[in-house]
């Protein structure tokens, strides 16, 4: 019997499928594969997704760490072209599945560690994204606590003023993510020209009023070696890579719902790489102006909105807290809240899922977390990028090396198919993952092996890829030659049946 059927490259669910699908313990309506009629985010949707999250605080500062560690402006923004160029391999290879087969982030995690075993990259990806969240929010807290404490001045006198804002700030973040990736999909189309056409305006008038862009900009490269560039070099790539590889996990909760393969793909490559590069560009020259009309370098745009008059102030606020929502739900909430869903499926809900995360964000005390902000970032990048990049390997190497691009999907929600391996955990995917974390983790206690540490993501990946390709050959839930044409209609658009009656 066919189950499935695969048009234009888009794989749905027979009618027959999904019916017999309903009552199983791992489906519930967020879960479950997207329909051929909600494949409607266009090229153009994905461009103002990634438009929309890269333009946060965090992306204008990034390059700053790096100048403040002796590179000068090219040197920073070409490690960050490149390592968001690297970081965009995993992400269109992950988008891959997400596309073909609708299915989300936990969803595509059973196919490689088993229907539970999936909560374990699940929540691995949870934790690092809650953590972002509350990073988040308490960055839009604080700029908005700033801007409004500098307009006025009661504000700033109030008790437990920054409480407030966080509060609310929370509330905001939360009730748009308990809408849904759709909320999110609007939400980008809003908040992408408007964040982008404020920082093309503050970079003219840095420009304009400094007579150009100042000082940094003309500061050489405080290397005098290649040796010694290198030493900062990779460690730096490896933080830029790990900024978004989060996103090349869960990517697919988003691109399960595009129209086809080539409009995310082309949007995806042009939008990210670009996107964080001229932003961390504009955060260098505005930044370099600031020394030249203000005698000190402001690398934080919070500080320097301050300084301008009160209409400013508030239309900053406005942008700043625009951009910070729309990271915070587009790449904190959705993993999160999908992967608790996966917990429990027919019990929690998305919506729910969003509540918990941001409860557990709160607790993670963000404030206290952000108090070393430049120790934390890079740090924090460096050590969840270990823990992921094997995960991304995993991932990469089971869908494309492994099955070939080819699943069952029904089987993936049923309890006793063959994606539930042994008691519900592949094994495989569990040693792939310890060995991946593990040789990168020899860098901090062998000495002169630092560099498997400093590069820890790249190493995992590719140690896990390798490890987990040799640990499936001829595993069992590999479909056989012909297995997936058994189970796969092929339609071209124009059939005159309903697939429902094909796959009879």
């Amino acid at each position: 019997m066919k189950s499935q059927v695969e048009q234009q490259g888009i794989v749905t669910l027979t009618s027959e499928a999904t019916e017999s699908m309903r009552s199983s313990e791992l489906w519930n309506d967020d879960l479950r594969p997207t329909t051929l009629k909600e494949h409607t985010w266009s090229g153009l949707n994905f461009a103002t997704l990634w438009i929309g999250m890269c333009l946060c605080i965090p992306a204008y500062t990034m390059a700053s760490g790096m100048i403040s560690l002796g590179m000068n402006w090219w040197q920073a923004i070409g490690t960050i072209f490149l390592g968001n160029v690297i970081v965009l391999i995993p992400i269109l290879l992950n988008s891959h599945a997400g596309t073909k087969f609708g299915i989300p982030y936990p969803v595509f995690a059973r196919l490689w560690f088993g229907s539970k075993g999936a909560h374990i990259p699940s929540m691995a990806r949870a934790i690092v994204a809650a953590g972002w969240f509350g990073i988040n929010t308490w960055i839009g807290t604080t700029a908005i606590d700033v801007l409004l404490s500098a307009s006025f001045s009661t504000w700033a006198n109030l008790t437990g003023h920054t409480a407030i804002i966080f509060a609310l700030f929370w509330a905001l973040n939360v009730g748009v993510a308990y809408k849904g990736p759709q909320a999110i999909k609007v939400l980008s189309l809003l908040a992408a020209p408007i964040v982008g056409i404020a920082a093309i305006v503050l970079l003219i008038w840095a420009f304009t009023s400094a007579g150009g862009f100042g000082p940094i900009l003309s500061t050489p490269s405080k290397f005098t070696t290649t040796g010694s560039f290198l030493k900062i070099f990779f460690p730096a790539l490896t933080g830029v890579i790990a900024f978004w590889a989060t996103l090349a996990l869960n990517i697919p909760d988003f691109c399960r719902y595009a129209k086809n393969q080539r409009s995310q793909m082309i949007a995806q490559s042009f939008s990210l790489p670009l996107t964080m590069s001229i932003f961390s560009f504009i955060g260098i020259a505005v930044t370099s102006a600031t020394v030249v009309i203000f005698g000190t370098a402001l690398w934080d745009p919070v500080q320097l909105l301050a300084k301008f008059p009160p209409y400013v102030i508030f239309l900053g606020t406005i942008i700043i807290a625009i951009a910070s929502l729309t990271i915070n739900v587009g790449a904190n909430i959705v993993a999160p809240a999908r992967a608790i869903e996966n917990l429990y499926p027919k019990r929690i809900t998305f919506g729910l899922g969003a509540l918990i995360t941001g409860v557990f964000a709160i607790l993670m005390q963000p404030w206290y977390i952000m108090s070393n902000f430049g120790n934390y970032i890079f740090g924090w990048l460096g050590t969840y990028g270990a823990l992921l990049g094997p995960i991304d390997g995993i991932a990469i190497a089971d869908y494309w090396l492994v099955r070939k691009k080819q699943m069952a999907l029904q089987e993936l929600y049923d309890p006793k198919g063959r994606y539930s391996y042994s008691s519900g955990y592949n094994k495989n995917g569990i040693y792939a993952l310890l060995i991946g974390v593990a040789i990168p983790l020899l860098g901090l206690i062998i000495p002169g092996a630092r560099f498997l540490w400093d590069n820890a993501w790249t190493f995992g990946l590719f140690i896990a890829l390798f490890t987990y390709t040799y640990f499936m050959r001829n595993d069992h839930s590999i479909l056989r030659s012909g297995e997936y044409e058994k189970i796969t209609h092929f339609s071209t658009g124009t059939d005159t049946q309903p697939p429902e009656f094909i796959a009879k």
